[in-house]
């Protein structure tokens, strides 16, 4: 009988957040280019630990340099642009417990995930389910108790109000969704 596989951790919360993405091996020594997914570059640096790949595979920086608009990394005991390429194109992480704490008043994103959305008149459209980052901005996606499926953009005029305490975002639906 095989094994189930759990993912995750309970109430949903990730045991792990992603801080950059490495995308191919650079020059003879083992380096990666890694794009970096953090409001927190300052914390990659020699010494520490980082978890690679769907596997979370913990390795520790030894060096890190920048690169255009990311870093170039090296972890220990991968020294080749051979063994670099083990890790190309996967995730970075740290351990949610290792994120720095955040100012008064704000929250991580992922911490968004299972916020009731409620529009302007307090009508309820669902429950935030997941985040979508295109690059103009973020996208949230609300999900309601028959799985229908609205796309709101993270922008100003949409996002009304974020009520970290009573886990709610109100929101001004655009016309047409």
């Amino acid at each position: 009988m095989a094994k189930e596989k759990i993912t995750g951790s309970p109430k949903g919360e990730p045991l792990y957040l992603s801080v950059g993405f490495l995308r191919r091996p650079h020059g003879l020594h083992g380096e990666l280019i890694m794009d970096l997914h953090t409001d927190f570059p300052e914390r990659m640096k020699s010494g520490r630990k980082l978890f690679v790949g769907d596997e979370h595979k913990p390795m520790t920086l030894t060096s890190v340099r920048p690169h255009q608009s990311g870093l170039l990394v090296k972890f220990k005991n991968v020294e080749t642009p051979e063994d670099a390429g083990m890790f190309r194109n996967q995730w970075v992480f740290v351990k949610k417990a290792d994120a720095p704490p955040l100012p008064e008043g704000t929250i991580y994103q992922h911490e968004l995930i299972g916020f009731n959305v409620v529009d302007e008149h307090d009508n309820p459209l669902g429950e935030l389910v997941e985040i979508l980052e295109t690059g103009a901005n973020d996208v949230y996606v609300v999900r309601d108790d028959s799985g229908k499926e609205i796309l709101l953009p993270a922008i100003p005029s949409v996002i009304l109000d974020l009520q970290p305490a009573r886990r709610l975002i109100r929101v001004h639906v655009l016309e047409g969704l």
